[in-house]
């Protein structure tokens, strides 16, 4: 059995804030520890926003773009954030281009996607965790989770939980050097029954590496995927 996606996690210079402003954006509960936003249904995952010293260096390995239902609904998302401690940001994208381009208080990068993206229909408030990344790693995450590729083509990649949900896209080369460490990553839960270190071993054989982040828990062993990316694996849940 594969693990399940157990969280995203954000590395942020007051969790506290941030999970306050993704809570208010996506419509999220607060766990009782104020820096994890619970699921609202089986398709979503946890997020949790953990403390860092570390300042943003360049853009984000992974940004999310969110749905909409109609233009209203994406002005109320664009409006929704900015009251939050949002701001527009230009990335480059054209004025003819209908998504909007914001990031959070600590600079993450997010966009607002426009009614009838096909693409995106059958997803969430998520609709996708859209990343800069290789092929290999797109075929890497689909084994690592048994999500199975929803498109493969031109080296891009992107996979979906077979029930549904948010899906994750790799654009393709070329991919951005990586600078440090990612703001975002993935934290990975094996079977209730499962084992901690025969799924690491099992990763390793896909391609991972362990790492060693600084951050010492018994709890998670960090790992990077093909690419360098960080995640974790924790103790089964």
């Amino acid at each position: 059995m594969t693990p399940h996606l157990f969280a995203l996690s954000f590395d942020a210079h007051d969790p506290r804030r941030l999970a306050h402003f993704w809570a208010g954006v996506l419509g999220r509960e607060t766990a009782d520890d104020g820096v994890t936003l619970l699921p609202s249904d089986d398709t979503e995952f946890r997020i949790h926003f953990l403390p860092t010293q570390e300042q943003k260096d360049g853009p984000n390995q992974m940004h999310f773009d969110l749905t909409s239902t109609s233009l209203e609904h994406q002005e109320q998302t664009v409006t929704k954030a900015l009251e939050l401690g949002g701001r527009h940001i230009d990335i480059g994208q054209l004025p003819e281009e209908g998504h909007v381009v914001l990031a959070d208080p600590e600079g993450n990068e997010f966009c607002v996607i426009e009614p009838g993206n096909n693409f995106l229909a059958d997803t969430g408030l998520i609709g996708a965790l859209s990343s800069d990344g290789s092929q290999e790693v797109g075929y890497f995450w689909s084994e690592a989770l048994g999500w199975p590729l929803v498109w493969d083509q031109d080296e891009e990649t992107a996979i979906q939980a077979p029930g549904g949900g948010s899906k994750i896209t790799w654009g393709g080369p070329p991919v951005r050097p990586k600078t440090g460490r990612n703001r975002l990553h993935f934290d990975l839960a094996p079977p209730a029954d499962g084992d901690q270190q025969a799924e690491v071993d099992r990763l390793v054989s896909l391609g991972a590496t362990r790492i060693d982040t600084g951050r010492s828990e018994a709890s998670r062993v960090a790992m990077a995927d093909p690419d360098g990316n960080e995640f974790c694996v924790l103790t089964p849940r």
